[in-house]
């Protein structure tokens, strides 16, 4: 599917004849585009639109580079990242001839929302290089916004398990297996968002270092973008070691959970060895006993077994181990 923006009053708008329009387009996005929509493309601006197999390549070179005065870079972003499987996809964004030129097979949020905003507000679209800063912009406050939300659901997984009675989490969500999977989901959203992050921090340094024709203004909002790319994989570096420490006091709260249980079968066993031993005695089968001629000898041993139960508990008790 083929979506080309021109701009009018300021603000971009969408065609639909592009041949009509190809000297007023500044943007044409691609979204899983078919064989004849990249010919026409291509065609168009005369370049080469890099295919899914070599957006998907992972080697710098094959990500950002320039050919026959076109600069192609490659970035990897999350689609559907409400949940904690986001899609993760690379987008190409292609600057040739003052056009912006982007190749997608997913949805990213910023792809709905930068050209309503577009549409609705005067960003100064005016040139190819401006959209792709806008869009830039855009991208970066979405991934901004899913740190936000992956933090705020680190802390409330912190409070599960260090302030069971304080949090507002049922008692099911407070079983450790659950919570270990939840751990293990963030520590997958995060892995991706830093992956994309890096993404975007290569690709916002070759952007600043392409001899773009940029106004100052347009200049120090790329060194804005590149700041703020490194703040975010900054914070998604703690948010990580965090998970990290949730882990390992999930994992030591376990331990502890079934050290407890581990020491009161301990302390029921000792409880009731006495008994044992008392009822083992008078148990055997020896002719001579005389204390089976005792009338009292029944009662006193159903005493001295109770007795021998209730010493070792209030020793225990005594001694804190209880």
């Amino acid at each position: 599917m083929i979506k080309a923006y021109v701009l009018e009053n300021e603000r971009l708008h969408v065609v639909e004849d592009i041949p009509a329009n190809e000297a007023t387009i500044v943007w044409v996005d691609l979204q899983s585009p078919t064989a004849e929509e990249e010919q026409a493309i291509e065609g168009w601006l005369g370049i080469a639109v890099p295919s899914r197999e070599e957006m998907e390549e992972i080697e710098i070179s094959s990500r950002l580079y320039s050919e026959d005065s076109a600069y192609f870079m490659t970035a990897t972003l999350p689609a559907h990242a409400d949940g904690d499987h986001p899609e993760m996809l690379p987008v190409a964004f292609v600057l040739s001839g003052g056009k912006l030129v982007t190749v997608r097979f997913h949805e990213p949020r910023a792809f709905q929302t930068f050209p309503q905003r577009a549409q609705k507000a005067a960003l100064g679209c005016s040139t190819g290089e401006m959209v792709l800063i806008n869009l830039l912009e855009v991208i970066v406050d979405r991934l901004a916004d899913i740190l936000e939300r992956t933090g705020r659901d680190i802390l409330d997984i912190s409070q599960g398990i260090f302030h069971p009675g304080e949090s507002k989490a049922s008692r099911r969500d407070r079983n450790f297996q659950i919570i270990l999977r939840r751990i293990g989901r963030k520590e997958d959203l995060l892995s991706k968002l830093q992956d994309s992050l890096l993404t975007m921090q290569r690709l916002s340094g070759f952007l600043s270092a392409i001899p773009l024709k940029l106004n100052k203004e347009s200049r120090t909002r790329i060194k804005t973008l590149s700041r703020d790319i490194v703040s975010l994989s900054d914070h998604a570096g703690g948010l990580s070691q965090k998970i990290n420490f949730l882990l390992d006091a999930t994992l030591g709260m376990i331990n502890i959970e079934q050290n407890a249980i581990i020491k009161i079968f301990s302390v029921v066993a000792v409880v009731f060895l006495p008994p044992t031993l008392v009822a083992s005695i008078y148990g055997m089968n020896f002719q001579i006993m005389p204390e089976l001629n005792w009338s009292i000898g029944y009662p006193l041993a159903i005493l001295a077994m109770i007795l021998s139960a209730i010493l070792p508990f209030l020793y225990f008790k005594r001694r804190g181990w209880l």
